[in-house]
């Protein structure tokens, strides 16, 4: 039996996403033993979004954790996560959100990550005016593009951070999620070149503040590039891995630990046959192939709608309607994202649910 068969397969609905509880553990360890610290790792839950799976990566001794949106961070606290970072700048209703975290979940220390005066300034005025605190980063740009300060610019915002009431300044952020060459040298290389100023920066600081501060560094990619720098590092995706990742960072130990199940719905002709995984079931915003079948690896995709997805293959008569394929996503964490649940298989055999709660925008708060 391959690894990714599941005995009761008939019990279980498709399209699904099935979350293999031994790999899954297998991943958190392979991540521990990276970094060799546990203290250093500080995994972003974006991707798997799921209570069960952050109790799971405690158990291994983590206490430090990143996520992206409010309700990650409930669920986080929720679990009674000792050290949770916002890495998203909060603005408008997001601040006062993160307020009533801090108010209502005192067992866990929250920060968050700002880029601009502007920002800061309006976050220090909020906790100030409700007699508490927040921790606070500085979000950086080393060459993603997406958002932060360069570092070159942001020893300023360092010192207003150090100078706001209602703000502890923590230390910095930098994602570098841009570096996914398949090289691992060249990937080290790149890596060294942009976190060259995040160093230089920090060391400047460190002069005002005559104290280390925290740096939270990397995603996935990059996490073998930031082990010998004493930081923290915040890989996401290892946890579940995915096609996409495996196929550009080889050099990383990890192995699917979450695939999509879906079934062959109808034999549209002799060389091709549709099947229920359609934009609704998984991430569907790289082109294709979006998923590939473990066990139709030949199978070419033809057409994609909400509730459909067209195959071609060489010989359709070798399928029947209601045979299922075992697809690994090419982007894993926007496919949890579009499920309510998810189908946990242990020994080959699904064995229980678990609800991906914080795919949700908002839990309680």
């Amino acid at each position: 039996m391959n690894w990714y068969d599941v005995k009761n397969i008939d019990t279980i609905d498709s399209p699904a996403l099935l979350l293999y509880k031994e790999r899954i553990q297998q991943n958190i360890l392979h991540a521990v033993e990276m970094i060799k610290d546990v203290g250093l790792l500080r995994p972003h839950v974006k991707t798997n979004k799921t209570a069960e799976v952050c109790a799971m990566m405690m158990g291994a001794g983590i206490t430090k954790f990143k996520c992206a949106t409010i309700a990650e961070a409930e669920m986080l606290a929720m679990l009674q996560a000792k050290d949770v970072l916002l890495a998203y700048q909060p603005v408008g209703p997001k601040a006062n959100r993160l307020l009533a975290l801090v108010q209502q979940y005192p067992q866990t220390i929250f920060s968050c990550v700002t880029d601009n005066a502007g920002t800061a300034t309006a976050i220090s005025d909020l906790f100030v005016a409700n007699n508490t605190t927040i921790h606070v980063l500085i979000d950086l740009n080393t060459g993603m593009n997406r958002s932060g300060i360069k570092p070159s610019n942001a020893l300023p915002l360092a010192e207003l951070l150090i100078s706001l009431p209602g703000i502890q300044f923590k230390g910095l952020h930098a994602y570098d999620g841009h570096l996914r060459d398949t090289d691992l040298e060249q990937r080290q290389q790149k890596s060294d070149t942009a976190f060259s100023e995040v160093i230089e920066l920090a060391a400047k600081i460190e002069t005002i503040t005559n104290q280390p501060i925290t740096i939270v560094a990397g995603g996935s990619p990059t996490f073998p590039t930031h082990l010998n720098r004493h930081i923290e590092c915040s890989p996401g995706t290892f946890v579940y891995w995915d096609w996409g990742y495996k196929h550009q960072v080889p050099d990383e130990p990890f192995d699917y630990a979450a695939l999509v199940l879906t079934r062959v719905i109808s034999i549209v002709d002799e060389h091709t046959i549709s099947t229920d995984l359609g934009h609704k079931s998984v991430a569907a915003e790289n082109p294709f192939p979006r998923v590939h079948f473990l066990n139709a690896p030949d199978a070419a995709p033809v057409s994609q709608s909400e509730e459909h997805l067209v195959l071609k293959v060489a010989d359709s008569s070798i399928f029947k309607v209601g045979n299922t394929l075992f697809g690994v996503p090419v982007h894993i964490c926007p496919t949890v994202a579009l499920y309510e649940k998810a189908v946990v298989v242990e020994n080959n055999k699904a064995v229980t649910t678990w609800k991906i709660v914080a795919r949700d925008r908002k839990i309680n708060v």
